[in-house]
């Protein structure tokens, strides 16, 4: 049997993964089934699951690399560049993250996987990162650092859930809002 090269094992996994983003942005998590799939990749099950083990695993792939990309945008950007790439996400897209809310509610098990998708390493970065910010007086010191970034996630998936639900998101006037939340000089 001849090898297969990383590239192209590669390559594949990136063809399945953003064929399986499109599948759960056109029908949500639990409507797409392997059927849909295999239509929207191109691949049989075979081929699909060779390089992920079920469903859970593609979706799981996904988000880990979304949250990625979002924590990475926060540490090199900041707040401001992160909401407003939240408030120009896909609505689609977004949507099955609502959809699979329901699924983690009843799963205490894979709750804790999701929430732990971006490592413990990533956590630390960004905890470093607000302890700094904080230090440098980025942020208020009357408010507990803690109760900043349960208020920035609040803010974070409020816009996740308008976009989820095609809602148009003014990111100017809602930053001019979480700043007078979290500035020094709004005490």
């Amino acid at each position: 049997m001849p090898k297969v090269s990383e590239a192209h094992l590669e390559a594949r996994r990136e063809e399945i993964l953003a064929g399986a983003r499109r599948a759960f942005a056109r029908h949500g998590y639990e409507a797409t089934t392997v059927a849909v799939l295999e239509g929207e990749i191109g691949l049989s099950r075979g081929a699909i699951f060779n390089y992920f083990p079920d469903k859970w695993a593609l979706f799981f792939e996904l988000a880990a690399r979304d949250q990625h990309e979002l924590t990475t945008l926060l540490l090199e950007q900041g707040i401001d560049a992160t909401i407003r790439h939240l408030a120009n996400e896909s609505p689609d897209w977004t949507a099955v993250y609502f959809d699979i809310l329901r699924l983690l509610r009843n799963d205490p098990e894979r709750m804790k996987e999701f929430q732990a998708r971006g490592g413990p390493e990533r956590e630390a970065q960004v905890d470093a990162w607000l302890k700094r910010l904080v230090d440098e007086g980025t942020f208020r010191k009357d408010v507990k650092l803690e109760d900043i970034e349960i208020f920035v996630g609040v803010v974070a998936n409020g816009v996740a859930l308008a976009r989820s639900l095609k809602l148009e998101i003014d990111a100017d006037a809602l930053l001019r809002l979480v700043h007078g939340g979290i500035d020094p000089q709004h005490k």
